[in-house]
């Protein structure tokens, strides 16, 4: 039977999505790689791309956990601005050590691949067509999946790093089944005037919050400057929301990734214990 004689609205077929499958290696405008590269091997690990059913047809993932028990508490790990490349894979397969089901679903999967662009081309051509209202419907799609694959999403918790650590805050205040947040280094207002594709932004949404989320930053961010760190804990604090910051003296954009110049060692592993007491305290365990 056709889809005209049926009335029903069929789902969106692959072809039409962008990207059908995740990008290998590092994104191209991240290149050079540094020599301070931390890589996670997959021993003990079931690790690799699955495909996740969305309401217009499917989007890659990656997803990693434990080889053996389960079901795991759950983390969704959301992208820098570069895609789930190389090193959104690696935080997957550390968390996985540590015994979550960690999954990374491709957020610009529609919208374009970013790996081969330089920077300018990704957010002109790419990032800044993403709807955010589809990336809160895509997140939640990979919660069901998690759900149905040996996730624990009762326990569930979400990191994001650059354009992930804004989402992670837009989806602290979307999922009222989220237990707690981790974000490093997001976007907490507006760059200009809300538009239509990103109508709200973290400190719009503070009285909207179902979450605690912990704020990692850095004093020397040109892009996130601590008087907007500071404006963020004065509307939380007025809407009694038990949200936490830590701001590095001296620690620039992106110095979680370990991959780019703008790495720093001490307070990238001092965040990342951090985020594992963080979800502890607030039951992602």
């Amino acid at each position: 039977m056709s889809e005209e004689n049926t009335g029903l609205t069929l789902p969106m077929n692959r072809r039409q999505f962008a990207m059908t499958t995740l990008a290998a290696g590092f994104a191209l405008s991240t290149q050079p790689v540094a020599a301070e590269t931390i890589t996670t091997d997959s021993a003990g690990l079931t690790a690799g791309e699955v495909k996740i059913p969305v309401k217009d047809g499917t989007i890659p993932a990656y997803r990693a956990l434990p080889e053996k028990g389960g079901p795991f508490p759950t983390i969704l790990v959301v992208q820098e601005i570069f895609g789930v490349h190389e090193h959104i894979k690696d935080v997957c397969r550390r968390l996985a050590k540590l015994g979550y089901l960690a999954i990374a679903a491709e957020m610009y999967a529609r919208q374009g691949d970013v790996s081969k662009l330089q920077m300018q081309d990704i957010i002109s051509k790419v990032v800044s067509k993403v709807p955010d209202a589809q990336v809160m419907s895509d997140l939640d799609a990979a919660v069901d999946w998690a759900k149905k694959n040996n996730g624990d999403t009762s326990k569930l918790g979400i990191t994001g790093f650059c354009w992930g650590g804004r989402i992670v805050w837009l989806y602290a205040a979307h999922n009222p089944n989220l237990k707690a947040g981790v974000a490093w280094y997001g976007r907490l207002v507006g760059a200009g005037k809300a538009n239509e594709l990103q109508p709200k932004h973290p400190i719009d949404l503070v009285t909207e919050l179902k979450a605690p989320v912990l704020g990692l930053y850095g004093e020397k961010d040109t892009g996130i400057p601590v008087k907007d760190v500071e404006s963020m804990k004065a509307a939380l604090k007025k809407a009694d929301k038990p949200c936490e910051f830590v701001v590095y003296p001296d620690a620039p954009h992106a110095f979680f990734a370990d991959y780019r110049p703008s790495y720093r060692k001490e307070p990238a592993e001092d965040g990342w214990k951090r985020l594992q007491e963080w979800f502890k305290k607030n039951g992602v365990v």
